[in-house]
């Protein structure tokens, strides 16, 4: 008979596609996550991954054990969960992995209602700009800045979000004026550090103005902020920064149009846990109320 700790050591590899990788996430020897590995081959008759120099890649058995294995996963999840915790009151901790700009000036100071609701609930907000940002699954919801491709993770359409270009006025008044998009070439733009950045869609002014390197290149969109609040020059900053901020003004708002769409995703077996549940429909409400977001609609 299958043992359902043998399916937990069997997912952590098919996760993580490595043997060391897995056995640091179980917090065992990476001989340990072998031995079961093995063992789970010879119960089931069949051989569940390929294994390469490249890591551990699932067959086609593997691919469908998985299936079975996260739905065990699932249940068992739910019923600890169940009777961890008070009637009617949720607790545990969720992790929220976001990119930097939605989780420090969206996410952060949104909590409210959730924790009005919830307060025993321990929320841990992890973010980066990187497109390997939920690639780990080490995440209970996920927001991306692209479609999540991930084995076992339920992606959902979460808001689209406009962007605009912003700068001081005392970096306008000392430079030449901007009156189209081309004038940019003469100025001091601050954007990503190009060779840190995956996620095509933060590529904001490749079609505009192919070339063009930024003066001032960060690999978050905090220090592009602060860059152009400090007066070092123009910075493409989603609304929901731009705007609040008397510091900045906005520039070709009528001929930069730019917008992008956020994603949600949360890993399959932890769909029915009721504190996923719960900051899956906060994240919802939030963006259903922010001034700059709009909700997914359809």
């Amino acid at each position: 008979m299958i043992s359902a700790d043998d399916l937990r050591f069997f997912l952590e590899v098919a996760r993580t596609g490595k043997l060391v990788a897995a056995a640091r996430g179980l917090a065992v020897d990476h001989t340990t996550v072998g031995r079961r590995i093995s063992h789970l081959e010879r119960t089931t008759g069949s051989r569940l991954f390929v294994r390469s120099a490249g890591g551990w890649k699932l067959t086609d058995a593997g691919e469908r054990l998985a299936v079975h294995a996260e739905a065990v996963e699932s249940s068992l999840l739910a019923a600890a969960e169940e009777l961890g915790s008070g009637p009617g009151r949720l607790s545990g901790t969720v992790r929220i992995a976001t990119p930097d700009g939605f989780g420090a000036f969206v996410l952060s100071p949104g909590l409210g209602g959730l924790r009005s609701k919830h307060p025993d609930l321990a929320i841990e907000i992890v973010t980066a700009t990187r497109l390997n940002l939920l690639a780990t699954k080490e995440f209970d919801v996920g927001i991306s800045l692209a479609k999540p491709t991930i084995r076992g993770v339920d992606a959902t359409e979460l808001a689209t979000y406009p962007l605009g270009l912003y700068a001081a006025p005392k970096y306008l008044e000392a430079s030449r004026p901007i009156t189209r998009v081309a004038d940019l070439q003469d100025h001091s733009v601050i954007g990503y550090v190009d060779l840190l950045l995956d996620i095509p869609d933060l590529r904001f002014l490749d079609s505009a103005l192919p070339g063009l390197r930024p003066a001032i290149q960060t690999n978050n969109i905090t220090g592009q902020w602060m860059a152009a609040v400090a007066g070092l020059g123009v910075a493409v900053l989603p609304l929901y920064i731009g705007q609040p901020d008397q510091r900045l003004v906005r520039i070709l708002e009528d001929t930069i149009r730019i917008r992008r769409k956020y994603w949600l995703a949360v890993p399959r077996e932890l769909r029915r846990l009721a504190r996923t549940r719960a900051v899956e429909a906060a994240l919802f409400e939030l963006v259903a109320t922010h001034p700059y977001l709009e909700p997914v609609t359809g």
